[in-house]
């Protein structure tokens, strides 16, 4: 009872049509939206096309057609918007949105994370991935200004390195060796930005 007055509460101030739906065995349906907030790349099945409705209706994994992989950057703050059930963990939210885009990755590798807005400050709060996001959004409320979720890759230090294969973990190594010598490109650059000011005066 006290679920169908949070529902009927938050069904009555949607907008956009994505109510929520009350099942007969107590559970219930709705809809999120994620940012996706990647800032390194993803891998990828090299040569495979889209998904289609029919790949999707029969769940056909395109992934599993090829050994090839490729590497690039996901839209920062692309939205995709899921259609879940209260049981649904944070956990298996990760893994779907990974199959949408096709990611071969590990799942370890991403966090999903709470978004909040309080006195002008933005709060970011990972979630467990026993957590059930269709909750927090129930109690949130349908507005997401007040809470967002968003996908961002996993702290350094609490990935389980040896879930990995031999093949990603090179892929980490080649990624890290990329932002590095970016990182040093930098530092160089500003440096002799200076050099030129320093120069410039004497």
């Amino acid at each position: 009872q006290e679920i169908k007055q949070k529902i009927e509460k938050y069904n009555a101030k949607v907008t956009n049509c994505l109510l929520m739906k009350l099942n007969d065995d107590g559970t219930y349906t709705g809809f999120i939206k994620v940012h996706l907030k990647l800032r390194r790349p993803v891998t990828v099945p090299a040569g495979i096309r889209p998904q289609s409705i029919y790949d999707a209706l029969k769940e056909v994994n395109l992934a599993d057609m090829t050994d090839k992989r490729t590497s690039f950057y996901l839209p920062l703050d692309a939205i995709k918007q899921l259609h879940i059930s209260s049981t649904t963990t944070v956990s298996e939210v990760i893994q779907g949105l990974l199959k949408k885009f096709m990611v071969v990755d590990n799942p370890q590798k991403f966090a999903l994370f709470k978004e909040m807005r309080k006195d002008g400050q933005v709060l970011f709060q990972k979630l467990p991935l026993t957590e059930y996001p269709l909750y927090l959004r129930l109690l949130a409320g349908p507005d997401t200004d007040v809470l967002s979720f968003v996908l961002k890759e996993n702290e350094t230090g609490e990935v389980e390195w040896d879930a990995f294969s031999i093949p990603e973990l090179q892929n980490f190594l080649m990624i890290l060796d990329k932002e590095e010598k970016e990182k040093i490109q930098q530092v160089q650059r500003k440096y002799e930005k200076f050099k030129q000011r320093l120069q410039q005066t004497l």
